[in-house]
């Protein structure tokens, strides 16, 4: 007989084996003895990606691709010229208003440095800024991308631990305002001891064009988050309404994006999308191998004899995570944690799965720009030429406003939970 996980009843509890020598003094390994659990391993894999809330991925980065190509990128960077130009520093806000527009599209870090830098940083350049710090500020707007809806990590997140994707988005508004906010706090002081170039307010005649040409784009962040918020749409349906949109503006509206694109935008949008489902297919396996081990039992109660307070927790979390982040990819990361520490946040610390969700994705993508792996560095290097080591010098202002901000929002779960009505 054999229980619903394809385990045979006889030995679904724990191993009875223990680790020994053999006749020939090889090392035994524990084992349940049960070869069906190998059959079991490609209907996990297929199970893990069974989900209809996955296919946002491919549909936000298509959105995201068709953006781009489609010149609505360029109209959001003119638009946020308008609201924050004129202050010391113009263009360094503009970089991060722009790149919080376009957070609440593309939903991956990586995408977005590489997108906002070759947009971004040779207009820095060309007013006078460092090379290092045009690609900091660039490369720290990516640290939005995983919490100001919409999410590939919040996606993700929110199948591997089964809760609503559409409150994950929610969870995720208020710190990523916060963050943003931070941001700006940094950008200011900077400013300041640096003496950066004060920027110029467009002419009015010069607002009022960028403001007509600009409004068209960001109607696709309205239409994704406004959707969701109202329960329009699913987060889906939302992604795909904003690729439909993205596609229509940039033909039609902007004349930008040629049918002639068309392959190559989807080409590359399904290359990226197969990657990321097939280590969530993987995924499946270990979660399910994870669980049948018991290891977030064993973890519970290893954890439970450190502390009891869900905030100092948080807190070991947040830094153990800092250091799974510098070597092994957010996406991969989140995969590999998730069934281990969501269970114990849970059930030994009754810690909200949204606030726990917020603060792993953020720690996580820190691990983009912190060396030594830094695929975030490096993509912004290889955009701007500038080396990797003087851009994370440049960061480090960005990163610590990052931690005080996970601290925050460790310490405090209405941030997380406060627009989530229940």
């Amino acid at each position: 007989m054999y229980d619903g996980r394809g385990v045979s009843a006889a030995t679904s509890g724990r191993r009875a084996h223990c680790v020994g020598t053999g006749a020939h003094g090889d090392v035994v390994y524990p084992t349940s003895g049960n070869t069906v659990l190998f059959d079991s391993y490609p209907q996990q894999l297929f199970s893990a990606i069974e989900s209809y809330g996955l296919l946002a991925i491919p549909l936000f980065m298509l959105a995201g691709e068709l953006m781009n190509e489609g010149g609505l990128t360029k109209r959001l960077i003119a638009l946020a010229r308008i609201l924050v130009g004129g202050f010391r520093g113009g263009l360094a806000y503009i970089n991060l208003v722009a790149n919080m527009m376009m957070a609440a599209i593309i939903g991956s870090a990586a995408s977005q440095i590489a997108i906002m830098s070759r947009a971004m940083v040779p207009a820095m350049e060309q007013e006078g800024y460092d090379t290092p710090y045009s690609a900091a500020i660039t490369a720290a707007g990516g640290l939005l991308s995983p919490i100001i809806p919409p999410s590939m990590l919040f996606v993700l997140f929110g199948v591997m631990a089964q809760v609503p994707i559409a409150e994950m988005f929610i969870a995720g508004l208020l710190p990523g305002l916060l963050l943003g906010a931070s941001f700006f706090v940094v950008i200011a002081l900077v400013g300041l001891v640096q003496q950066y170039p004060k920027g110029q307010w467009p002419s009015r005649q010069q607002a009022l064009h960028d403001a007509l040409w600009g409004l068209p784009a960001l109607l696709i962040p309205v239409i994704i988050i406004g959707g969701i918020l109202l329960g329009i749409a699913t987060p889906t349906e939302s992604a795909a309404l904003a690729s439909l949109a993205a596609l229509l503006m940039g033909r039609f509206v902007y004349g930008d994006l040629r049918l002639t694109q068309l392959p190559m935008v989807l080409t590359r949008t399904a290359i990226n999308a197969g990657l990321v489902i097939m280590l969530i297919a993987a995924a499946g396996v270990f979660g399910w191998v994870v669980i049948y081990e018991q290891l977030p039992q064993m973890a519970a109660e290893w954890i439970a004899a450190l502390t009891s307070s869900p905030f100092l927790f948080l807190l070991l979390v947040i830094g153990a995570l800092l250091l799974v982040g510098m070597v092994i990819d957010g996406i991969a990361a989140l995969i590999l944690v998730v069934p281990i520490l969501m269970p114990i946040a849970q059930s030994q610390f009754a810690i909200s799965p949204y606030q726990f969700g917020v603060v792993v994705c953020l720690t996580l993508v820190m691990g983009l720009l912190t060396p030594p792996v830094g695929a975030g560095l490096f993509i912004a290097s290889s955009m701007t030429s500038a080396p990797p080591l003087k851009i994370f010098r440049a960061l480090l202002p960005f990163l610590l406003a990052t931690l005080v901000t996970l601290v925050l929002l460790a310490w405090l779960p209405w941030l997380t939970n406060g627009l989530i009505q229940r």
